[in-house]
């Protein structure tokens, strides 16, 4: 549907330019809904949505039934795969796994290696924790190897929360992530596969090389924050803990193979495509990790699901981001705006990649939520995804670069980095805020090389 304001007719703007005008306005009222008013997402991006309906000039009996289809549609895809991912994730929390992968993984770099353990322990754990939850668990191990070499806590910390980070926002079954690849249609072991192509040179300059940097500053750890670690006779094996919390990626990797084998049974083929499916994967990983982190331990089916009722709580706002980005895309969608703006975008001298990128890293540094600014920036830069030809994985990681940039106050890692570690505004600016805009920076840049190479 074409959209002909009366708003546009007044003021004299062409249709093209006030399709721009309206979707900067409500992009506005949305940043000043969350940054200024701390109006919860949901309703600012239903807020956003209705301003941008009605200045466009839509008819207003049409306005609630596409927020209905962009909320339905979007969360449709993606609500079992995420909570899925959220109580599989949980569960390599609560059973101990993660702290396990972190102890070995430093038990075999030793202590002149310990920022290169660090930053694989936080990429190899956040893959299957989300950030929060990873940062709350692994941030106590930290300070326990503070205490016992000697070495700055920043120094130590970067590393691992930079590998929290990339997965956090390159990574499926990570929410932002995966929300991407379903607003995008892109295929989810694909962009597993490119995501990590592109994350391990992105961790190396990010973390233990951008931490060396970091010796000066002195943390003052509020001593709260500095228990939580387990007994080690009390963690799951270390084969069990890494081939359990990699079992995702172990997954969605043979899948996505299996699938671009040439196979001419139908009934094998039906078979590949069903396994293939992320929903299925998840379900897989999490019915091996219940077996194996679970009752194969001794603990009981009820104790177990008893945390997956506390993730299904903690992931439940992301779910409600997720459905508002639906709305607001979907009335982008529905009444042509998305088209008019993908020729307007598609016009600027700047490569779609490097477009997406931009409009995700202005978002960020205005809202501070990546996983808001990654869902907001890919319902602006759609068409230009479809117009262009660009390949959606590498969309989906150059917004979640850009979603990642510039943290600052406005964004809750931020103070939980700047409190845990008791540093002042200024070593938290040189610190945290450096590191992921390095991330950003950087993730950009072997995106734009692994799509040349890709030609």
């Amino acid at each position: 549907m074409a959209i002909s304001s009366p708003l546009a007719s007044l003021l004299g703007v062409t249709p093209a330019a006030w399709a721009l005008i309206a979707v900067a306005l409500s992009v506005g009222l949305l940043t000043l809904l969350i940054a200024w008013g701390k109006v919860q997402p949901l309703l600012a991006f239903v807020a956003a949505a209705l301003a941008a309906a009605l200045l466009l000039g839509m008819p207003v009996e049409s306005i609630p039934r596409s927020i209905d289809k962009g909320i339905g549609d979007l969360l449709g895809s993606l609500i079992v795969i995420v909570c899925l991912g959220a109580v599989f994730g949980k569960l390599i929390a609560d059973s101990g796994a993660a702290q396990r992968i972190a102890s070995y993984l430093i038990g075999v770099f030793g202590s002149a290696r310990m920022p290169v353990a660090l930053t694989l322990t936080g990429f190899v754990a956040g893959i299957p924790l989300y950030y929060n939850v990873g940062f709350v668990l692994l941030v106590p191990l930290v300070f326990s190897l503070v205490y016992q070499s000697g070495r700055p806590a920043v120094a130590l910390a970067i590393p691992l929360l930079a590998g929290l980070s990339i997965a956090h926002g390159f990574l499926p079954p990570h929410p932002s992530p995966t929300a991407l690849v379903a607003q995008f249609h892109a295929d989810m072991g694909r962009t597993l596969l490119y995501g990590l192509m592109v994350s391990v040179p992105t961790l190396i300059i990010a973390g233990p090389l951008f931490a060396m940097t970091l010796k000066r500053i002195r943390a003052e750890p509020a001593p709260m924050f500095r228990t939580g670690l387990r007994d080690e006779a009390e963690l799951p094996g270390v084969f069990n803990s890494f081939a359990t919390a990699l079992l995702p990626v172990w997954l969605l990797a043979a899948a996505t193979a299996a699938a671009a084998l040439p196979i001419a049974d139908p009934a094998l083929k039906s078979a590949v495509a069903f396994l293939a499916n992320p929903m299925i994967v998840m379900l897989i990983a999490l019915l091996v990790a219940v077996c194996t982190l679970g009752l194969a331990r001794g603990r009981q089916l009820a104790v177990l699901m008893s945390g997956a009722q506390d993730a299904m709580r903690d992931i439940a706002p992301i779910l409600l981001v997720i459905a508002g980005a639906g709305a607001l895309k979907q009335v982008l969608v529905d009444f042509g705006v998305s088209a008019q703006l993908g020729t307007q975008l598609g016009a600027l001298p700047v490569p779609p990649l490097v477009l997406g990128w931009l409009v995700a890293t202005l978002i960020r540094i205005c809202l501070g939520s990546a996983t808001v600014a990654g869902l907001t920036a890919a319902g602006i830069v759609a068409p230009v995804v479809q117009a262009s030809g660009i390949d959606p994985s590498l969309m989906v990681l150059a917004i979640g670069a850009g979603s990642l940039m510039c943290s600052h106050v406005n964004d809750s890692g931020f103070w939980m980095f700047k409190e845990y570690f008791g540093l002042s505004l200024k070593d938290t600016f040189r610190s945290w805020t450096l590191m992921e805009t390095l991330v950003g920076v950087f993730g950009l840049i072997f995106v734009l090389i692994l799509s040349a190479f890709l030609g």
